[in-house]
């Protein structure tokens, strides 16, 4: 995730952790998707900058971005971040979402990545920009997807 609040301007160029990615639009969304794969095979999904959605290399939700608050995995719940600002620091106020608040996050993610297979599958989606250029980053994800719409929350917020 970004440390600045800044808009993600230049995913597809600056997120180097994702060793393949690509940039969608699609009709009826404003802003692009990037979606992409680091090494290990773990998966990132940005629907703009915001939300933002990351999974491990086994497809649970490790780390996500949305209204403005990060959230990590913690102990298979999650947990969210709220940035406070002062003069001279920034410090986050955790708070661990209830069951409630956490399945209507999960459903809420569901719906939004469930949505982008149901656009890739229709063909719906137009590639910006893909890095590498011969990669079939669409179709990973599109193999992906059904399975990290319905991810469990992780252990922890890493990777590994």
């Amino acid at each position: 995730m970004a440390r600045n609040q800044h808009d993600r301007e230049d995913l597809l160029g600056e997120a180097t952790a994702l060793v393949e990615r690509v940039e969608l639009t699609t009709a009826g969304r404003s802003e692009s998707i990037v979606l992409g794969f680091r090494r290990d095979q773990s998966a990132s999904f940005f629907f703009g900058g915001d939300p933002v959605y990351q999974f491990n290399s086994t497809g649970e939700l490790r780390r996500a971005f949305r209204d403005n608050l990060l959230y990590k995995a913690e102990d298979g719940y999650l947990v969210s971040l709220k940035r406070q600002r002062s003069d001279n620091a920034t410090h986050l106020l955790r708070r661990t979402l209830s069951e409630k608040e956490q399945s209507q996050f999960l459903t809420e993610m569901r719906r939004q990545l469930l949505g982008l297979l149901q656009a890739v599958q229709t063909e719906q989606v137009e590639i910006v920009g893909q890095v590498p250029v011969g990669a079939d980053v669409i179709g990973r994800a599109a193999r992906l997807l059904p399975d990290v719409a319905h991810a469990t929350v992780a252990e922890g917020p890493h990777v590994g």
